[in-house]
């Protein structure tokens, strides 16, 4: 523990953001070395007097800036930038030294587990520069499409598109055509269920579509229901818009329905936010009796639902979606970003529709509105059969990949899918979440560590890290990453007992 004690300088801006940047400046300077081990939020905020949640906001900023690791039940440590090397230590090289992990470390598990590197992240801010990982970097951190071939069919409907509307092209978005509605039918249709007439709304994406439903159904201050395990992403915007999100227990199908009519009747949120076909980091389904609770809770508590399919246009299932069942209530989104494109953009909503011009509004006021050359060729895409024929590739060279990642990690416990183009890795002992991330980024592998993908502050502890293996270029580079998360994982036994 140190004893270091900041000062909060004066200043405009909020107590949070003032504190977090005293706190760079002293790792900067050295007043806090590399290791040193942040007070508790607690204790620091009495010597302050000021409140926990503004240590906590301070706290978490400066990881965000890749500042410290936190590692729940170990507390907060400074991260290191390498030294320069010495000629001496340059002409004696360590061969079990990692890049950047200091001389005469015992292990690279050990060097990282003791917080001597931080991972890069790519919205990570220090002071007003924003880091960027080296393009070479195998970025198992995103689950894009892969490249399969889509350049080509894009370039022919593009240049169609401009032979044929150069006027819309040229001007904004003033209308939705009904061929792109029809294509969303198309795309969001499954296990027999269609979506209404009506109802659906063309977005720039999921993620646009997905804030436009929190825009169009709640208001700041309203709470907003995520499983504890989710894609926080859309916990932080909720968060950033001035909603509250709250947390709902799950199990290995989705949340438990006991827990989510317990905070409904408690904290009265307005909006769920569900990935039942494929939840993200999981890879696992939800199941139609689940499915039906949830939908009945969310019937007997006004609570509205997405359902976040974008994943789920990847896995065949005869399960029903969450829409057919309480289609009052329930908005569908899905993407082209997972099974056929991530560049173009494409997504759209199927709303209850009493609030599909609401959305179309909120999106409209959020994003600027719809780009008509990207929003025609989603809906081209879909409405030729070349978005089909790319998500059957695609989903061929998932699992393809998928073999691949048998081979270099299928020893270890993880939940993974031929069919998902990700996986949820258990971590080996003594191997943490937050520290393997940092390991993996030092070999110049991105991959994102279980905090990624908690909606809100947790004492649950799951060791795992999420790997996704559909944006590398190639298997070639794919078996390439692994082939290094494999050496890491592998190396564990080396460091455990100088670690100890």
């Amino acid at each position: 523990m140190t004893n270091w004690h900041p000062e909060i300088p004066d200043g405009q801006g909020p107590l949070y953001i003032r504190l977090a940047d005293r706190i760079g400046e002293d790792i900067a300077t050295g007043a806090l070395a590399a290791g040193a081990k942040l007070p508790p939020q607690r204790d620091l905020a009495y010597d302050l007097g000021v409140t926990v949640g503004t240590i906590g906001r301070a706290y978490a900023v400066i990881r965000q800036r890749g500042l410290v690791s936190g590692e729940v039940g170990r507390g907060t440590f400074v991260l290191g930038s390498a030294p320069e090397p010495t000629l001496e230590e340059d002409t004696k090289p360590d061969l079990d030294r990692p890049p950047h992990a200091p001389a005469g470390s015992a292990s690279r598990a050990t060097s990282w587990l003791q917080g001597a590197m931080a991972a890069p992240r790519d919205t990570a801010f220090a002071g007003t520069r924003i880091s960027v990982p080296s393009p070479e970097a195998i970025r198992f951190d995103s689950t894009s499409a892969p490249e399969i071939g889509q350049a080509e069919a894009i370039c022919n409907l593009t240049a169609e598109i401009t032979r044929e509307a150069a006027y819309e092209i040229a001007s904004y978005t003033r209308t939705v055509p009904d061929s792109w509605r029809q294509a969303g039918r198309i795309w969001l249709s499954r296990a027999g269920w269609e979506p209404s007439e009506g109802s659906i709304v063309p977005t720039t994406g999921a993620q646009a579509a997905i804030m436009a439903i929190i825009a169009a159904t709640t208001a700041p201050g309203d709470q907003v229901a995520f499983e504890d395990l989710t894609y926080s992403s859309i916990a932080r915007g909720a968060a950033l818009s001035g909603r509250r999100p709250i947390q709902v227990a799950r199990d290995d199908e989705g949340p438990l329905p006991d827990d989510l009519a317990r905070v409904c009747a408690q904290k009265h949120p307005k909006l769920m936010f569900l990935m039942p076909s494929m939840h993200n980091p999981t890879v696992r389904i939800m199941s139609a009796r689940r499915r039906q609770e949830i939908a009945d809770v969310a019937r007997q508590h006004n609570l509205w639902i997405i359902e976040d399919e974008v994943y789920g246009s990847l896995r065949e299932t005869d399960v029903l979606p969450i829409a057919a069942l309480a289609p009052e209530r329930t908005f569908h989104v899905g993407s082209l970003s997972k099974s056929v494109t991530a560049g173009v953009r494409g997504g759209w909503v199927s709303s209850p529709l009493s609030h599909a011009q609401r959305v179309y509004t909120a999106h409209k006021m959020l994003t600027g509105g719809i780009s008509f050359l990207l929003s025609e060729l989603s809906a081209r895409l879909v409405l030729s059969g070349a978005a089909e024929d790319f998500r059957k590739k695609i989903l061929a060279e998932i699992a393809a990949r998928h073999t691949l990642v048998q081979a270099h990690l299928g020893k270890y416990e993880m939940e993974s899918a031929p069919d998902a183009p990700f996986l949820w890795l258990k971590l080996p002992e003594p191997w943490l979440s937050g520290t393997f991330k940092a390991a993996a980024a030092s070999e110049n592998v991105l991959i994102d560590d279980e905090d990624e993908f908690k909606a809100g502050r947790s004492g649950k502890v799951y060791h795992r890290v999420r790997i996704g293996i559909t944006n590398p270029r190639s298997r070639e580079e794919t078996a390439k990453g692994l082939q290094v998360l494999q050496d890491l994982l592998e190396d564990n036994c080396v460091c455990y007992d100088s670690f100890e």
